[in-house]
């Protein structure tokens, strides 16, 4: 079977986030009064911004395609298979000295051009924005940063011998336990302090919650693993990856507006499933997306057999949305627990 024809058609979502469009968000006092945020070309540093009141965040649900990122078939915003740039990073400070930083992102084909913002942290309604700088180069690898899957500080895996340890105490060249490919090295290992509000904003998976053994906490992003000895979610078949995001219901699975956050990501030579509070979770997946959060000197290439082979199995928003009690159908599914009905 050709999967790759097959994913690429139906444009699975890597990353979906949360935007404005631009033009919500304009000059409120400055040479530029009036208007939108934009390109390097169209802003001047020392200009105030304010989002509108009646501002809507929509979401925007990316892919890679034959040609670079694409609308995946689950955004709110384009048409599948429209074009999407990465332009810029502006970083803006609130009143009370507080930075601010926002992706400026272009939905473009040959019909419609759209350019959307991607804030980092929160933006509030009717405050003031200074504009402090703009900047090409770093919006790469900020864009990264949220794309890449994360665990946070004192998150236990398991290792190649069944030990549980604190991601924190992981060094390179570690033994961990994979789901497919036994006892794996660590690669590498990315930490860094994060402020995790916004995009950045932690899942918190509740002790008990899809048979974790602790609370897990996770980028949004994250995607879990589940074998499902039922078929709970009508997909056909027993395995399925599902984004964190996704799960969140407010009661057993939140997101989590903090302050700063040490954050880890793990690296083996290739895309792995490992057991995080002792249920299976993915490691980082080396994209194009990813790829500005590692070292330069890295050997590692994006594989679009990795990437292709975890969108063949991944459960998309809008089947999830189906649901309803997704989170019951899924720890059920894993169980092998018929529902009485």
């Amino acid at each position: 079977m050709n999967f790759q024809g097959e994913i690429m058609t139906r444009r699975t979502a890597q990353f979906t986030f949360s935007t404005y469009p631009a033009d919500a968000l304009t000059v409120s006092t400055g040479a530029n009064e009036g208007d939108a945020i934009g390109l390097m070309k169209d802003v001047v540093p020392g200009d105030y911004y304010r989002l509108s009141r009646q501002a809507n965040m929509a979401s925007l649900a990316i892919c890679e395609g034959p040609k670079g990122q694409e609308v995946a078939d689950a955004s709110q915003l384009g048409r599948p298979g429209d074009g999407v740039t990465l332009d810029l990073c502006h970083t803006l400070m609130a009143p009370e000295g507080k930075m601010v930083e926002l992706l400026l992102l272009t939905i473009w084909s040959d019909a419609k051009t759209s350019r959307h913002v991607l804030p980092l942290t929160t933006l509030q309604i009717a405050t003031d924005y200074e504009l402090v700088t703009s900047e090409i180069e770093s919006a790469p690898r900020r864009f990264a940063d949220i794309a890449s899957v994360s665990f946070l500080a004192g998150t236990h895996l398991t290792m190649a011998n069944g030990v549980q340890k604190p991601v924190e105490a992981l060094v390179v060249g570690d033994r961990v336990l994979t789901r497919d490919n036994g006892p794996q090295e660590i690669r590498w290992i990315g930490q860094q302090t994060m402020r995790t509000t916004g995009a950045l904003a932690p899942i918190r998976i509740t002790e008990g919650t899809l048979n974790t053994a602790r609370d897990l906490r996770l980028s949004p992003h994250h995607r879990l693993f589940i074998w499902q000895r039922n078929d709970e979610v009508g997909t056909g078949r027993a395995e399925v990856m599902v984004k964190a995001g996704y799960l969140v219901d407010g009661a057993t699975v939140v997101q989590e507006e903090g302050g700063h956050e040490d954050t880890y990501h793990i690296l083996f030579d290739g895309h792995e499933i490992i057991y995080a509070e002792g249920i299976a979770v993915e490691s980082l997946l080396v994209t194009s997306q990813t790829r500005a959060a590692l070292p330069e000197d890295l050997d590692i290439a994006p594989s679009d057999a990795d990437r292709l082979n975890a969108s063949e199995i991944e459960l998309s928003k809008t089947v999830l949305d189906k649901q309803g009690d997704v989170i019951d159908r899924l720890t059920r599914a894993s169980k092998g627990v018929l529902r009485d009905d």
